[in-house]
């Protein structure tokens, strides 16, 4: 997510002369004004997807997702598909989730794309990535200072000090956020009635690829096994909640499925069916831009997910 602190910060000074809609408050605004500044960036590049066979899987599971969701962010949930070659995912302020097609040809069940989902709308939740470029803010300002007590512009190694002294910072607390989304998203998922094993399976599945990754006191997240050892912990803690959900992937649903699989141990069957939900989500895609900063939000008639 440290790739869009830059945007942020540009969107936030482009944008923050407008004035401000009096449906929000003043951080809500500015959040949507993020928001909307980095779809018309990534649309400017061509990456987003409008049209995809990948949309009537990652909407069957935002039609899971978004009734819980929803009631926990200011504005609905959008989701949104594009393209790039690394299997990634990421929230934005306003309510806009981007997951890469490369992330829909990753994952190797409804359950894991569920628990991709599940992280990121708690980013939003959080308004993390709005607190990001806050703290940003600030390590810039402490920065400057330090850069003109050292001299900076004129010594290189100065600046790299500084560089690396403020990445440090930010990287723990990406680490904390990270951990927090992962607590929130398993509950989310669980309120859902997905699978919230999904998360890990998903965790374990990138841990078993061959891609490098910087060790985890220097990483922009935690490292997979820490993570996994975290969630397990969570639902150990809370029986509750998660003793109820399949640990076995095996009981995991295709991603091409229709439907859902039974999300639950033997022993426990729930008194409510989702089925009706799943079988909502069975049409085709309807696409939906960013919330506008100057109305309160709403979704057309024919949008099913709001």
């Amino acid at each position: 997510m440290n790739r869009f602190v830059a945007a942020l910060t540009a969107a936030a000074l482009a944008l923050g002369c407008l004035a401000p809609a009096l449906a929000y408050t003043d951080e809500q605004n500015q959040e949507l004004q993020i928001g909307q500044q980095v779809y018309q960036q990534l649309q400017q590049k061509g990456e987003i997807l409008t049209s995809s066979p990948y949309y009537s899987t990652l909407n069957s599971i935002a039609a899971r997702i978004t009734p819980i969701a929803n009631r926990k962010y200011f504005v609905p949930f959008h989701f949104i598909l594009v393209h790039e070659s690394q299997p990634n995912a990421f929230a934005v302020p306003g309510g806009n989730v981007y997951v890469t097609d490369s992330m829909m040809h990753f994952v190797q069940n409804k359950e894991e794309l569920a628990g991709v989902i599940c992280h990121e709308v708690s980013h939003d939740i959080h308004h993390d990535v709005y607190n990001m470029y806050v703290k940003d803010q600030r390590l810039s300002l402490y920065a400057t200072g330090l850069s003109l007590l050292l001299g900076g512009g004129r010594s290189q190694l100065a600046n790299t000090l500084i560089n690396f002294a403020a990445n440090i910072q930010a990287l723990h607390f990406s680490r904390d956020v990270e951990h927090s989304a992962d607590s929130t998203g398993a509950y989310v998922c669980a309120q859902s009635g997905v699978d919230p094993y999904g998360m890990v399976w998903l965790m374990q599945h990138f841990e078993q690829q061959p891609t490098a990754s910087p060790p985890e006191f220097l990483s922009d997240h935690p490292s997979d096994s820490h993570r996994i050892q975290s969630l397990e912990n969570e639902f150990a803690a809370d029986p509750g909640t998660f003793a109820k959900f399949n640990a076995n992937i095996a009981t995991a649903t295709p991603v091409t499925s229709s439907g859902w699989h039974d999300q639950y141990r033997v022993s426990y069957r729930p008194q409510a069916s989702h089925n009706n939900v799943a079988a909502r989500s069975s049409s085709g895609i309807r696409h939906i831009a960013p919330v506008s900063s100057h109305t309160k939000a709403s979704c057309p008639p024919n949008w099913k997910y709001c």
